[in-house]
């Protein structure tokens, strides 16, 4: 019954980002740059992060509505990232997983480039003087230009391509480029859901390491088909539920269900 409720409620939270994104990016004039931000946005697969943002931010006593500009931000990051990285390149050592590409690589790669504006966009129309959340808007727009550019998930791309073109099987760079990928994107949705709900700087920076740590058993869990990674990904599970002992309350299992084993499957 528990599983089905944590489900439930992250099923939720993605259902209304989701919703908030279609609004944001209908099919407009010009349709030749829409469509293909449309179709390409929705077409990324998808990770919790954006969800986290979400949770992190009721956690601490926010109102959903304030963080779905920047879960659906991280969330356009996200899909821009792994726009650029599954172009049909024809020079990759190892070609990611065969994906469907509806636009030939030129569009694909202008159409990312295009993406990642339009969430910091997305987030600058979010400002609200009534609420007088200037200041955090501000401070969300750099979490998230910082974890998702060239110290962050662009980094873990790039110490990826190395894997690639070695085939290593060093556990030190799977884990690093974990960290940086989907760690980083995770920290940072749950560091600007805290700052949007209204957290102090210590539920702040708890949740930043939570996201931090359950972010890296999702990259892990990507990686570990051999199973090497396992004790690794539990000492990251307790991590992350020590980071949660000082919040009270139903949302705090919610929100640590993100990295119980049958959450987990579920969202593969």
């Amino acid at each position: 019954m528990a599983a089905a409720q944590n489900q439930s409620y992250w099923v939720s939270i993605e259902a209304d980002v989701e919703t908030y994104l279609k609004k944001a990016i209908p099919i407009r004039s010009p349709e030749s740059v829409f469509e293909p931000m449309h179709h390409l946005t929705f077409a990324a697969p998808r990770t919790t992060a954006p969800a986290l943002c979400v949770a992190a931010c009721e956690l601490v006593g926010g109102d959903r509505s304030r963080a779905m500009a920047a879960a659906s931000a991280v969330h356009l990051m996200h899909a821009a990232a792994y726009i650029h990285e599954h172009l049909p390149l024809t020079d990759r050592p190892r070609p990611k997983p065969t994906v469907h590409h509806k636009y030939n690589p030129n569009i694909e790669l202008l159409t990312g480039d295009g993406i990642i504006p339009f969430g910091l966009e997305l987030l600058a129309r979010s400002m609200d003087l009534a609420q007088n959340n200037q200041d955090k808007i501000l401070r969300v727009i750099i979490e998230i230009t910082r974890a998702t550019g060239s110290q962050g998930v662009v980094d873990g791309q790039y110490q990826e391509l190395g894997i690639d073109e070695i085939g290593s099987t060093d556990y030190e760079i799977v884990e690093y480029v974990s960290k940086k990928k989907e760690g980083e994107l995770h920290a940072c949705g749950a560091a600007c859901g805290a700052i949007l709900g209204g957290g102090d700087e210590e539920e702040i920076e708890k949740l930043r390491n939570f996201g931090l740590y359950a972010g890296m058993i999702r990259g892990l869990l990507g990686k570990n088909n051999s199973g090497i990674m396992e004790d690794k990904i539990e000492k990251l599970k307790a991590l992350a539920l020590k980071e949660l002992e000082s919040f009270q309350g139903k949302r705090t299992g919610l929100i640590a269900s993100l990295v119980e084993p049958s959450l987990r499957a579920a969202q593969k």
